[in-house]
């Protein structure tokens, strides 16, 4: 297959991500044309439209675009770190250690702030975990990443099922539809995004490396890669990530998996391109589904992580038969 170069390939994506952005601001319960949503956004215009524009939509697309480019990020990440591309935050039980780690902070009462920080302890656990037992005292092997992920995701189910037996019944319905993926009210839309773009910055640097290791740590560390250090960045900026966008959005699955999947397929294996990519692919997703999420069963709203699945299960199983073949 033909590669696309990079400016081709990103000014594609930005502008997908820029055509989601505006079908999520227009559509809903109330229709508005995309030149009144343009002029709420940088001039006056109608109050009732400003208000559901500016105070509505624009949070919640904003929150859904930044949680798709961080679990998107967070795929890729770690699908160079295990050398696996069916590594993925919520296959590997990352999400369901962030989830686990901000449900548990929800039900002590803890400080709001406390839950972002209890979602990245989760993430960062499940991570060193799944990699420690996958590793074990020998290399990698996909089954064995495979079966550990299984385990160390069911563990946390386990857990998660824990507290929401333990949960005052107030709360219960709230954080049952979070985990399977909530974008209603989003808590930290902007600070969300930021996390992404400084994930994404910190990846520059480091890209040509990661193209190194990409093909094995002794052809990494033959052309001088720090193959002590870099692994633990990737494993920092991968759990940094899932918890950004499991505090946004809750559990929401595939997107890490399916997306750098298919940019992968479509533009290569180089990571200055692809991270940068996934990250848009990602959040361009994510945003599109959330929006049909708002739309298919209008006035009432389905989570935005069933939709996710429903795209990316069949998405995945086209993939992978197109890879076998």
């Amino acid at each position: 297959m033909r590669r696309i170069s990079a400016a081709p390939a990103l000014i594609a994506l930005t502008a997908v991500a820029l055509a989601a952005f505006a079908l999520a601001l227009s559509a809903g319960s109330v229709a508005i044309d995309p030149a009144s949503v343009l002029r709420v956004l940088f001039a006056s215009g109608d109050l009732t439209e400003q208000a559901i524009v500016r105070e509505l939509r624009l949070p919640r697309a904003i929150a859904a675009f930044a949680a798709g480019g961080c679990l998107a990020l967070a795929g890729a990440l770690l699908q160079v770190l295990l050398r696996n591309s069916l590594a993925d935050p919520y296959v590997l039980g990352v999400s369901g250690g962030a989830a686990a780690g901000a449900l548990t902070a929800m039900v002590l009462g803890a400080a709001a702030w406390f839950v972002p920080a209890g979602a990245f302890g989760g993430a960062l656990a499940s991570t060193a975990l799944v990699f420690g037992l996958a590793r074990g005292r020998g290399p990698w092997s996909p089954t064995r990443l495979l079966l550990t992920g299984v385990v160390v995701a069911a563990g946390w189910g386990a857990v998660v099922a824990l507290i929401l037996s333990l949960a005052p019944e107030a709360q219960l319905r709230g954080m049952l539809f979070w985990l399977i993926g909530d974008l209603s009210a989003p808590p930290t839309a902007w600070l969300t995004l930021g996390a992404l773009a400084f994930a994404v910055l910190m990846t520059f640097p480091v890209a040509g490396d990661l193209n190194a290791l990409a093909r094995g740590d002794v052809a990494a560390a033959a052309v001088g890669v720090d193959i002590l250090r870099l692994p633990w960045l990737l494993f920092a900026l991968s759990a940094f990530l899932t918890a950004a966008a499991v505090t946004t959005a809750g559990a929401i699955g595939f997107v890490g998996l399916v997306v750098p999947h298919a940019v992968r397929l479509v533009l290569g294996n180089d990571q200055r391109l692809l991270l940068p990519a996934a990250a848009l692919a990602g959040g361009a997703l994510l945003l599109v589904a959330d929006t049909v999420a708002r739309q298919v069963v209008a006035p009432a709203q389905l989570p935005a992580g069933v939709i996710t699945a429903l795209i990316g299960v069949p998405t995945f199983l086209y993939l992978l038969r197109r890879e076998h073949r």
